[in-house]
């Protein structure tokens, strides 16, 4: 469905970005990989899905940075046609002990980020299809863009400032064929959640698997993790003909935590 499309998909060396964009992989889109950590084995794991594969590692808090990794996908592979603004960090603290830099750090990538790279893909995508524009812009936000939870000050804002953010985005190209959605999950096995169970575990003397239930029975009724298998499967759905007209929603993927 996407062959000769190309995505380009911020933070996504593993976890939530690796497996949107492996599911857009899999629909034939061209990659464009950004992250830290191992590189080489996700590269191989797109490249088997038959697409090109690239690689940028552009420091998502840097606009300069991520102004060179747009400018390289162009030059790569003509032009970024799906952006997925995935990349985030987390840091937990009451707000009177909150680090200032901590702050700075959490709104640089998980908002500014976002704002950076879409204004340099808008254009492109703005003027394809013979001026009629095509284009896909896919915040992944969170459920924390929609409710709130204690000592998550800069990432609650982040995340309901990229719920805001998608709502201008596809408000200013809804006469266009540019839509702009923001994913939302609950909890996701990711590098990062799990260290938040191995910090419960411990700090409560409980396994695991305890440390596990009790995370989820905090907040998502489901009682399980949303995968990056969900959610790319979400993500090919923005993409694909029927995604045509849903434009600056916040589709939450959280087992029910946000309708309690």
């Amino acid at each position: 469905m996407l062959k000769g499309k190309t995505a380009l998909v911020t933070g996504s060396t593993s976890g939530i970005g690796l497996g949107i964009a492996r599911a857009l992989a899999q629909q034939g889109a061209n990659i464009v990989l950004n992250g830290f950590g191992d590189t080489d084995g996700p590269q191989a794991e797109i490249a088997a899905c038959g697409v090109k594969v690239a690689y940028h590692g552009a420091d998502m808090s840097k606009p300069a940075e991520i102004e060179a990794m747009m400018a390289f996908a162009a030059t790569k592979f003509g032009q970024v046609d799906i952006l997925v603004n995935n990349a985030g960090i987390q840091h937990v603290a009451k707000i009177e002990n909150f680090p200032v830099e901590r702050w700075d750090a959490v709104i640089a990538i998980n908002l500014s980020s976002a704002f950076h790279a879409t204004r340099r893909a808008l254009p492109a995508m703005q003027a394809a299809d013979g001026g009629r524009g095509w284009g896909r812009i896919l915040n992944v936000a969170s459920v924390h863009g929609l409710v709130g939870s204690a000592e998550k000050s800069a990432y609650v804002a982040a995340k309901h400032g990229i719920v805001g953010l998608t709502k201008v985005t596809a408000l200013e190209n809804a006469t266009t064929g540019v839509t702009c959605n923001a994913i939302c999950p609950g909890w996701v096995l990711t590098p990062l959640v799990q260290k938040q169970v191995d910090a419960k575990a411990a700090a409560g003397n409980i396994s695991n698997d305890e440390a596990t239930r009790q995370l989820l029975g905090e907040k998502e009724p489901s009682m399980q993790f949303t995968t990056p298998e969900e959610l790319g499967a979400l993500a090919v759905f923005f993409c694909s003909p029927a995604g045509n007209n849903v434009r600056g929603v916040a589709w939450n993927m959280d087992g029910g935590w946000a309708a309690q």
